[in-house]
Formats: C-alpha cells, structure tokens, sequence
C-alpha cells in the first residue's frame, strides 16, 4: 500500500491527541507561575506583599508591629531574621535584615516565597527591595545577610478590613529552584551580586 494511503490507526490518533494535550496543559501551568505570581504582587492577592517603586510621602503616628517568620521547604539552609519583630510607623521605611546559611557540600539555588498575614493586609505591606524578588545562588557552608526595605501604606489605617489590626506578620519559605532553571540563570545572578549586591548594595557575606 503507498504511503501516502496509510491511515492511521484511530486509537493511535487518540492517544497522540491526549498526550499533545496533556503537554499543553503542562506548558500552560508552568507559563502560570511566573503571571500568578506578577498578579499576586500587583494587587496584594492572596496575602502577597506588594513591590513598591518608591516610599509614600504620608506618615502617620500610629505604629505597627511586624513580625518575621522564616521557614525552609526542601533546601538545606539555615534561615532566620535578624530581628524577629519590628516596631514601625505606617508610612515610614522600614529595614529588616534576614540571615541564610547553606548546610550543604554544594552550590544551591533557591528562592523565597512570601505572604502577609492577615491576608487582607496584604495589599499594604509594600517592598521597595527584596533579596525575594530573584533567585539567590549560596556557595557551600557560606552565610549571606539579606537586606529588606518595606513600609505599610497609610491606606492600612483607614481600610475597614485591616484598621484594627495592630500587628502583622511576614512569612518567608525558601525552597530550592530546579537544577535546569538554575543552571540557566545561576551565572548571571551570581555575577550581578558580586558586583553590586541588591539595590545597588552589596550583600554581607560571613
């Protein structure tokens, strides 16, 4: 029989149409996370802090306390905040440090997932600098001091969901960046810290 009249058989037809799905459909989850995330940091949903281009010009009197939880997900550091709680007025710039050792043989990529509780206040805890905005790369057995810059917008005071909260807390999970995606990114990353830390800075390596 020429080639050209061959069909192919319908149930090998449907199998290669679920199996091109089922890769569509993973491609599409993958593509998600980068977007869902961007999303979430725009609007403050589902308790993500938000990225700030600059601090508000409004300070109020009133005070908040921040408090910092560190967790680590499948990656073999040591996390902790330098401070495990902040008094700071709404409005104003607040600095929190954040220290990681790697416990491992080798280099590890990972990066810090983050989110507010309560979620609602979310979209006003606002960074202006973040080791969390980027993958980080620890060379073996090395600590490395983290800088963040935040404030709380002075929307948080008159919001009828967050007024009468007067604490808040910012939860960071490190967790270990696949090995391709790092190896992809890793050098680049590297390089930029060495050469002018995060926001221009450079980072306090022990």
């Amino acid at each position: 029989m020429p080639a050209a009249s061959r069909k192919i058989d319908p149930k090998v037809r449907t199998a290669l149409i679920a199996a091109f799905g089922v890769l569509v459909m993973v491609g599409a989850a993958y593509a998600a996370v980068p977007l869902y995330r961007a999303f979430c940091q725009a609007t403050g949903f589902n308790g993500t802090v938000m990225k700030a281009k600059s601090a508000p010009t409004t300070v109020l009197d009133r005070k908040l306390t921040v408090t910092f939880d560190t967790n680590v997900m499948g990656v073999p550091f040591s996390f902790e905040p330098v401070e495990r709680n902040q008094e700071i007025r709404i409005g104003a710039t607040g600095l929190a440090h954040f220290r990681v050792t790697n416990n491992s043989d080798q280099p590890i990529t990972a990066r810090a997932s983050y989110s507010v509780i309560p979620e609602s206040a979310g979209a006003y805890v606002r960074k202006l600098q973040c080791f969390c905005f980027s993958d980080q790369t620890l060379q073996p057995h090395k600590t490395v001091v983290f800088p963040m810059v935040y404030f709380i917008d002075p929307g948080f005071a008159t919001d009828r969901e967050t007024s009468e909260f007067h604490n808040v807390t910012l939860s960071y999970s490190f967790f270990q960046v696949p090995k391709a995606k790092a190896a992809a990114t890793g050098t680049t990353a590297q390089a930029d810290d060495r050469s002018r830390g995060l926001g221009g800075k450079p980072r306090r390596a022990l």
